[in-house]
């Protein structure tokens, strides 16, 4: 209800002050875990991935954001999940899982910090072993455009990423062939929206 309510809210927004546009979210899979792997620019890319689709988007955030009252409460009814600073922990592993294992969508910027270069930047493999853990769809974002008022974003979901030869056991170093794979997939979006 809450989360619903907030997405239309900022869908408005959003759509007033960046013209934000989606393209390709057909590509999306309506039902089953989703991993969406996005370039990241701004603390605003969080609902710029979400908002404009019709599944409900689940993202880690610092811990110490849960615990600003009011706030804290908030994050969590939008689909948020505490992960301690300097690390990703069991707690927020085992939580990530679960909801790509039990079907939910889950947003993740595979670089773990803001890059505003065009160029990219480097993945880090939690990404990808999330992918690899779950069996999750692994669907490519690419963020484009600098949240200038009323100047044009979009948002470019690209076709799912098949990992499938990385799954086999004993596929040397998998994580981060399967890392190169999604940030790949990524920067050709970039590069071709």
């Amino acid at each position: 209800m809450i989360y619903n309510f907030c997405r239309s809210v900022l869908r408005i927004i959003y759509k007033v002050l960046f013209r934000l546009e989606a393209i390709g979210s057909e590509h999306v899979p309506k039902e089953g875990g989703v991993l969406l792997c996005s370039n990241h620019l701004s603390l605003l890319d969080p609902p710029t991935i979400g908002i404009l689709l019709k599944r409900k988007v689940h993202f880690m955030a610092k811990k110490e954001l849960f615990d600003v009252f009011g706030f804290g409460w908030l994050i969590k009814e939008l689909g948020a999940f505490p992960v301690k600073r300097g690390g990703v922990s069991k707690e927020s592993i085992k939580t990530s899982l679960t909801l790509l294992r039990t079907g939910h969508v889950m947003g993740i910027f595979p670089e773990g910090t803001r890059n505003k270069g065009d160029e990219g930047g480097i993945g880090k493999r939690g990404a990808a072993t999330f992918a690899l853990r779950s069996d999750a769809s692994v669907v490519p974002v690419a963020i484009i455009g600098h949240y200038k008022m009323f100047k044009k974003m979009k948002v470019v979901y690209g076709p799912p990423v098949d990992l499938t030869e990385f799954k086999e056991s004993g596929v040397p170093d998998a994580a981060e062939k399967a890392t190169e794979k999604i940030m790949s997939a990524i920067a050709e979006l970039k590069k071709n929206s």
